[in-house]
């Protein structure tokens, strides 16, 4: 970022965007030694490619997981990612494909399993928004795309995985600050994540007593390809500004925070949510 906190000026036309095209681009490594908290552990994690995804990969690579990934189409984005992983000396293996597609997001579980054997931890982090200014611009085919990619794909993947969590299993959702504060130009992406925060809730009851611990991690403005491909240029040049941090946040100031849920650090947490927001302040 520039010396007035300010980005350049810049926009995708490609959802969800990619990593690659950033300027600046991301921070996603991770600022600390592994410690082995997911020694042994496989994690899934759905929008792995970039973004909040990517620096989780790297991070739980790092912690001693093997890491699993689903992807929209960016290829390059995706190769990168699996060579960062592997520099973190972890195993790993992407599927291309629609986290909306049912059918995809089974035949990638059960890969996953084939390869590695197990399933421990699954992070649903894949996304798209659409800034609209007017309820009435929100088309049909916007408002499925969204559900079907922020929701359907979130049930479909879970559902898929759920037969291979055992006790001591994480589920980890990514909802958003837009959860609790809404978003004008972002009505039917925050009411996606509204839903996602509802899921954490009534789902780590229902899961509680086989011991899989399901918890959400609501983000502020965090500098993604989500961001770029999302908004116009003018808008993202002000990208987190307006936070009490004066600031956007980065990847790897999210994945700590997806790590902690993940091992036993957080081992007498469920149906919680973290908020690595900038300091905005939100309740319920």
């Amino acid at each position: 970022m520039s010396n007035n906190n300010t980005l350049p000026p810049q926009h995708q036309t490609h959802q969800p965007g990619d990593e690659h095209e950033m300027n600046p681009q991301p921070d996603y490594a991770p600022r600390y030694p592994g410690s082995g908290r997911l020694e042994g552990k496989v994690a899934v994690i759905t929008g792995g490619d970039s973004g909040i995804g990517r620096a989780t990969a790297i991070l739980y690579a790092r912690e001693g997981a093997s890491v699993a990934f689903l992807y929209k189409d960016e290829e390059k984005d995706a190769a990168e990612t699996e060579r960062l992983v592997r520099e973190e000396g972890g195993e790993v293996f992407s599927m291309a494909g629609d986290v909306g597609d049912r059918k995809l997001t089974e035949r990638f579980i059960e890969t996953v399993i084939e390869r590695f054997g197990r399933l421990d931890v699954l992070v649903n982090n894949a996304g798209e928004q659409h800034y609209q200014e007017e309820l009435t611009d929100i088309s049909d085919e916007q408002l499925h795309r969204t559900y079907q990619t922020n929701i359907f794909g979130m049930f479909h993947i879970t559902r898929a995985a759920l037969p291979h969590l055992k006790s001591g299993a994480a589920i980890i959702c990514t909802t958003s600050i837009t959860a609790y504060k809404g978003k004008e130009t972002l009505m039917d992406y925050a009411s996606t994540k509204g839903a996602i925060l509802a899921f954490v809730r009534a789902h780590s009851g229902n899961l509680a007593s086989k011991g899989i611990r399901v918890n959400g991690v609501a983000p502020g403005p965090i500098w993604t390809p989500l961001i770029p491909a999302s908004f116009p240029a003018d808008t993202v040049a002000q990208f987190g500004k307006g936070t009490p941090l004066g600031r956007p946040g980065q990847p790897n100031e999210v994945a700590p925070s997806m790590l902690f849920l993940a091992c036993e650090d957080s081992s007498y947490m469920t149906g919680q949510v973290l908020h690595p927001n900038g300091g905005t302040l939100v309740g319920g």
